[in-house]
């Protein structure tokens, strides 16, 4: 196919209509040059490809042609009239004038008819010096307005300004409907509509109602698309225009969108989705777009702080003198408790960069593997499970890939609130006509996509997702829809039939495991048929897959289903983990477990372990460290004493949050180095300031494998980095790290680690971004993976028996409790509770069945009292058909909430990875929470054996 680079684009220069590629090339003249470009692109683009910009206004380059603003008329030889250069395919030997007197004359009084209804207020107006309208009036030489506004006009319309972050004045709007055309076909969602005709016409939200109580989802993509100031952010408003920009990376989900961060001096005003994004094309989400203030809330802690108890107050010191202080503990620590008495956490949120340094601090300067990583309680099971089946522990595709996918079949998630903007491009595809099948407790936002056929839903009960894999799989071979060639070609003959054995069991059938899933044996058949017979099917996934006490074996189970019906190593196709957050991949990847190094190689193998061991200038334990819940029992224990934190609240965001307390509450040193104070900083000994994804330079990997550049936009607050914290530390505990960029920290993770053997941060800007494998066998990485074989040759079937979760409901506990996110929050909420966000979503709620609230004499609103075998929390309630009976749910994006006071200790058995998706739970009415509260407390102390440690305030 013919493709063409144009440097414009990485500059995000607009060339009108989006690009064409076609195997046919066509030749055209354009005010004299020859241009050839692919059959099918616009005269708009050939002739910006060739440097005349065609004046537009309703044209921009990620929406279809439009044609209505009629400002791009051209002259075509041998044509009458003069035809809109947006809508008009070039031709072979097409001959084009983009400027002629005539065409000049049009083009001015059509300019002028706009100007006509729009205000002379540009000196003062917020777009003044970057505002499309001025642009174009001076391209087509518009000097005067003939028309007054003694006749009818817009001018006095009201703005709203209901949205947090921008506003809409309709006596700015020039009708081009770009916003309209933004909404559908960017994000998907619309919210806005043209109501009236002529010069009634006007842009309105959901029939008039404010923005904010429309459908709009506030992804920012209607003001991107504002020619005028109609759509304005109010951080302009309130700033000015920028002046300068920086490109980056978003630090929120794992779709890891590439954002403009435009600046004035170093104030940031506002993030622009970055066109030359290869994970976003040029969109985004309200928390991305719009929840940067967190960055520079008063709320940051920028000093660091030492105290020598948690009883005591704390007490601000430089940076020598908290590092130090840190330094002696762990060592003091180390010679009264021995080695493996301290350990270290990262973060999936900081950069490649800085979690290789964490894990390389605790297996140099701590001298052990005790080191691990939040990404552990979210999807371990997803490298274990593709480890053992395909033999790599990352997704397969790009999320570009799903633009060729037939079926999609999404499981436990919810990419519309967790990761809306592969949300916009999946919804995409199923609008193009491709097919919907969710698996998940709740009826989730994706299957009410607009304009496109209703999914097939299969609501199974919370907990018996291998049940649900199994029977789907098992018609899948009942019904030969097997993929016969590729099994023989691309996977082990021995466990496939191994499989095939036991897959084939009748009590794998739908009818079979209808009782356990709750789903209809029909549903099931409907599923596995439209899935088996389907080109290209594809599997999309979250948390609730991994977040299971079967997460691995689920992993393995959707592993098989993918092999048995050949759907790998092709576009269109694949095993897609969703990431929750905007370094998961990455953590993974740079050996924040504990029993394995950078690369996923593990430190019981000789071979692996040596050459780290020669770079690193130690020797390393060939026995794995300690896992986080490890961690834990030995501090209540009493033989783990000493702990470094970087980036990550554990009291908030790890299960059964008393027994969490109780074991900070027992160490003698907690080092938490973050971006403010957290439910986990107050029990620390030592709080070290972090650094915002604005303030430092590195790497993130997203969801696809994708390596993204992080690049510092602002000055860091606390005036450090946070490698530069990791590595000051190493320093004073003896082991010497002496980096004078994070880039040198990447040349090594390249040096030791396969899979990154190419990447550079040379390469990366070259490139744009850079999908691991990348070696001398792929130089400028791997979109899709396993595209001819498996890391381990032949892929491996594994037999995935359903084993019932311990946590069942019964007569005490009847309700089976389940978790999640929603649009406008973001994790534990430490970022996005300090932002407007929290208009949306001030407290979370819990969702509960009308059928359970009338039984329990719940009103929608009212506080409940949720107790579990762990704990007991109080949520407002909301009654809701999203949830299946017997089911409830919730978010936990608040401390206040609790909601992982009452999540039990029950994991994964292969990983760990909690079991957040199933907690039995009773629900009842109460008046008085707080005194609710207090009266449950005891009694659940008393029945876990153990005196819950309180939070205690600094």
């Amino acid at each position: 196919m013919l493709q063409y680079y144009d440097p414009a684009q990485a500059a995000d220069i607009d060339l009108g209509t989006p690009p064409a590629t076609s195997d046919t090339a066509v030749q055209l003249t354009i005010d004299g040059v020859s241009v050839t470009v692919p059959a099918g692109t616009s005269v708009m683009r050939a002739a910006a490809l060739a440097g005349h910009r065609i004046p537009k206004l309703c044209a921009s380059d990620n929406l279809e042609a439009f044609g209505s603003c009629r400002l791009c008329m051209v002259a075509i030889e041998g044509r009458r009239g003069y035809p809109a250069a947006c809508t008009t395919p070039v031709e072979n030997g097409m001959e084009v004038q983009t400027q002629t007197p005539e065409l000049a004359h049009l083009r001015r009084n059509v300019m002028e008819l706009y100007i006509s209804d729009h205000p002379l207020d540009c000196l003062t107006c917020s777009a003044n010096g970057n505002c499309e309208l001025q642009d174009m009036a001076g391209a087509v030489g518009l000097r005067e307005v003939r028309y007054g506004y003694d006749g009818d006009n817009h001018l006095d319309a009201p703005t709203d300004t209901s949205n947090p972050y921008f506003s809409f004045d309709p006596g700015k709007c020039i009708v081009c409907s770009r916003c309209v055309r933004a909404c559908e076909e960017v994000q998907g969602t619309f919210a806005l509509t043209i109501q009236g005709r002529g010069f009634d016409s006007t842009v309105a939200a959901s029939q008039d109602d404010p923005f904010v109580d429309s459908e709009c989802v506030s992804c920012g993509a209607c003001v991107q698309a504002c020619p005028t100031a109609t759509l304005m952010e109010n951080s302009v408003i309130e700033i000015g225009q920028p002046d300068r920009s920086v490109v980056t990376t978003c630090a929120y989900c794992g779709v890891g969108c590439s954002f403009r961060a435009e600046m004035k001096g170093n104030e940031l005003v506002r993030m622009v989705p970055h066109k030359d994004g290869h994970a976003n094309h040029g969109h985004s989400c309200v928390k991305g777009r719009f929840a940067f203030g967190y960055a520079t809330h008063p709320d940051r802690i920028t000093t660091p702080m030492i105290r020598d108890s948690i009883h005591e107050p704390w007490r601000a010191v430089d940076w020598d003198e908290a590092i130090n202080f840190a330094a002696s503990r762990l060592r003091d620590i180390q010679a009264r408790h021995g080695r493996d008495s301290i350990g270290g956490i990262t973060s999936s949120r900081c950069t490649n960069e800085e979690t290789y340094l964490v894990q390389k601090l605790v297996r140099t300067a701590f001298g052990n593997n005790n080191t691990d990583t939040c990404a552990r309680v979210c999807h371990s099971p997803t490298g274990y499970g593709l480890k053992m089946t395909l033999g790599e522990s990352a997704g397969t595709q790009t999320f570009d890939s799903v633009m060729h996918a037939d079926v999609i079949l999404v499981i436990g998630a919810n990419p519309t609130d967790a990761h809306p903007v592969f949300a916009s491009q999946l919804r995409r595809r199923l609008r193009q006509g491709a097919r919907l099948i969710v698996a998940d407790p709740r009826s989730i936002d994706l299957l009410r996509t607009v304009h496109a056929d209703e999914g097939l839903h299969l609501p199974l009960r919370p907990g018996t997702n291998v049940a649900l894999v199994n029977a789907l799989a098992h018609l899948v071979v009942a019904e030969g829809l097997e993929d016969q060639d590729f099994i023989k070609r691309r996977c082990e003959p021995d466990t496939y039939a191994a499989w095939r054995a036991f897959i084939t069991d009748p009590r794998h059938a739908p009818e079979a495991t209808e009782a356990v899933t709750g789903v209809p044996a029909e549903q099931v058949r409907e599923a596995a048929r439209l899935f088996g017979n389907a080109s290209n099917a594809a599997i999309y996934y979250g948390l609730g897959v991994s977040e299971h006490s079967q997460g691995s074996t689920m992993v393995m189970g959707i592993a098989n289903l993918a092999m048995a019906t050949g759907n790998l190593g092709r576009e269109g196709v694949g095993v897609n983990p969703l990431r929750g957050q905007n370094n998961v991949q990455g953590s993974c990847d740079m050996g924040s477990f504990p029993h394995e190094l950078p690369g996923y190689q593990h430190v019981a193998v000789d071979e692996l372990r040596e050459p780290f061991e020669q770079a690193w200038g130690v020797t390393i334990d060939r026995e794995a460290g300690l896992r986080i819940p490890n961690m834990l029992d030995a501090a209540v224990d009493g033989s783990f004493k000493g702990l470094y934190v970087q980036g990550e609240d554990i009291a908030q965001s790890d299960p059964n949050t008393r027994h969490v307390e109780q074991a900070l509450e027992s160490l003698e040193c907690l080092i938490v180095q973050d971006l403010f104070l957290n439910e986990t900083a107050k029990f620390a000994h030592v709080l070290l300031p972090g650094s915002s994804f604005l303030e430092k330079d590195g790497t993130f990997t997203n969801a696809e494998r994708r390596i993204n550049r992080v690049r510092r936009v602002i000055p860091p607050l606390a005036g450090k980095a946070d490698w530069e914290v990791t590595q000051d530390l190493s320093n004073a505990l003896g082991y010497p790290m002496n980096y004078s960029h994070p880039s040198e920290i990447m040349d090594e993770i390249a040096r030791l680690t396969p899979t990154f053997r190419g990447v550079s941060f040379e390469k990366i800007d070259r490139l744009g971004s850079i999908q691991w494998p990348c070696n001398d066998e792929f130089p400028e990485g791997t979109p899709i993976m396993h595209v001819a074989e498996f890391p381990i040759g032949l892929g491996r079937f594994m037999q995935t028996e359903y084993v019932p979760t311990d946590e069942k409901s019964n007569s005490r506990y009847p309700l089976l409790l389940t978790t999640g996110r929603i649009l406008s929050q973001y994790n534990v909420g430490a970022q996005t509770r300090r932002t407007r966000n929290s208009f949306w979503h001030h407290e979370d709620v819990l969702d509960i069945h009308p059928q359970d609230a009338e039984d329990r004499g719940i009103a929608d609103g009212d506080w409940t009292g949720i107790t579990s075998r762990a704990g007991n929390t109080v949520l407002r309630a909301r009654i809701s058909t999203r949830v299946q009976p017997g089911v409830v749910y919730t978010t936990f994006h608040h401390p206040v909430s609790g909601a992982n006071v009452i999540t039990t200790d029950n994991s994964d058995w292969a990983t760990n990875c909690p079991e957040y998706k199933v907690t039995a739970v009773q629900v009842e009415k109460v008046h008085q929470p707080s005194n609710w509260q207090k009266r449950h407390q005891a009694d659940n102390r008393e029945q876990l054996g153990y005196l819950a440690a309180p939070a205690r305030q600094p």
